[in-house]
């Protein structure tokens, strides 16, 4: 990935965005397959002939939402100084960012966990714990050197993860913040919730 904070290009497909747009409005199990082939200007048979189901729909859409927050969070990472506290503002603000721009995209790979199935679920579940573990082991050490002060490194960590996915529920374009704006303010929240000194 060039540049982790680059939003310009689409994520998904045409047809997937107006899937995700679809399952934001009426949910997953709220949205019949009819209304996703009409919303992506196919016939039903059209749309089946690009996926086999409406759970296979979701299930491309949760993998490429995983998949690109883990590209970028990686990118971010590596992407500058590797002193544990840089580590952590870049990966802190990869996560708003993402939240912020993507936040139906996020919303939906959050939310409809419930609906997926199998293998699917399966994999969702392994990218969010190794998501997780990431910024697990990037508090850990802003602890370990001494920038953090929580005694609860862990604890901090999954907090610090609820405030971040939180964004996708409630971000919307056009209002107090834009997503620069966001990993701003929430990056500063974030970083006194580990445990960082007031100055």
């Amino acid at each position: 990935m060039t540049n982790w904070r680059d939003y310009d290009a689409p994520l998904l497909s045409p047809i997937l965005q107006s899937a995700l747009n679809s399952f934001v409005t009426g949910g997953f199990h709220g949205t019949s397959i009819r209304q996703l082939a009409g919303a992506a200007g196919l016939s039903v048979p059209g749309l089946y002939h690009h996926f086999a189901s409406k759970h296979a729909i979701l299930a491309e859409i949760d993998r490429l939402a995983m998949e690109d927050l883990w590209q970028r969070s990686v990118a971010a990472l590596a992407d500058g100084g590797q002193e544990p506290t840089a580590r952590f503002d870049r990966l802190i603000e990869c996560l708003l960012l993402f939240h912020a721009h993507q936040s139906d995209l996020a919303f939906i790979a959050f939310s409809e966990i419930r609906a997926l199935k199998d293998q699917h679920r399966d994999a969702h579940i392994a990218a969010r714990d190794r998501q997780q573990k990431l910024l697990d082991e990037v508090v850990e050490e802003c602890v370990a050197d001494g920038s953090f002060t929580t005694e609860f490194p862990r604890d901090a960590s999954r907090a610090i993860t609820t405030i971040c996915t939180g964004v996708s529920q409630w971000y919307r374009a056009g209002g107090e913040l834009d997503p620069a704006g966001v990993a701003e303010r929430y990056g500063e929240i974030c970083a006194h919730a580990a445990g960082l000194p007031a100055t």
